[in-house]
């Protein structure tokens, strides 16, 4: 008989305390932290698609925010080259040869305080590289264009945006016949 009141006043409590810490929580409200145009300077990890002529890749990549520049240590080259040099082994050796190449991409910021958001606004500059193939050297001049705005988010303190490799000249002439690489940061997280 004691053990069952105890479990009865034990039930009783927990129910008790059960509805007290959910009403506490009717009042609560999310109330943001309001941001300002330094909050986008960082490190970040991003998650990074690229897509091609109906084909994708996803990858991690790491990029660096500071003033009007981000910064790519280590700028993801594989869908360019693989487009100039079509023969597999030749393009991976080709990236071998390659390395990392380093592209800073500049931006102007303006803050959005209605959806507590920073505003960049890319100028993309022509990103250059030296492809070696078959003991020659193919220079190759990539037109990246940025045709939406991106956004440093409030809310969970990312950075968003795009870029296109819109065309590619290879010595000067136009290749062709060129699909446009899309390269896509849906989301990255601030280190």
């Amino acid at each position: 008989m004691k053990k069952q009141t105890v479990l009865n006043f034990l039930m009783i409590a927990m129910i008790a305390v059960l509805g007290f810490s959910l009403t506490s929580c009717n009042g609560d409200r999310y109330e943001p932290i309001p941001v300002k145009v330094s909050d986008v300077n960082g490190n970040y990890k991003a998650r990074l698609v690229t897509s091609q002529n109906g084909k994708f890749n996803e990858k991690l990549i790491d990029f660096t925010a500071k003033d009007t520049i981000i910064t790519f240590k280590d700028f993801p080259l594989r869908e360019i080259v693989k487009t100039i040099v079509t023969d597999p082994v030749k393009a991976d050796t080709a990236l071998a040869h390659i390395g990392k190449v380093e592209y800073k991409l500049n931006y102007k910021s303006k803050l959005n305080t209605d959806q507590n958001v920073v505003e960049l606004t890319f100028e993309p500059k022509t990103l250059e590289i030296q492809i070696p193939v078959d003991g020659t050297t193919k220079n190759a001049m990539v037109k990246l264009v940025a045709k939406q705005k991106g956004f440093f988010v409030g809310y969970d303190w990312s950075i968003r945006f795009g870029l296109e490799a819109e065309k590619i000249t290879i010595d000067g002439v136009d290749f062709a016949p060129y699909q446009t690489i899309k390269y896509d940061i849906p989301i990255s997280v601030k280190n």
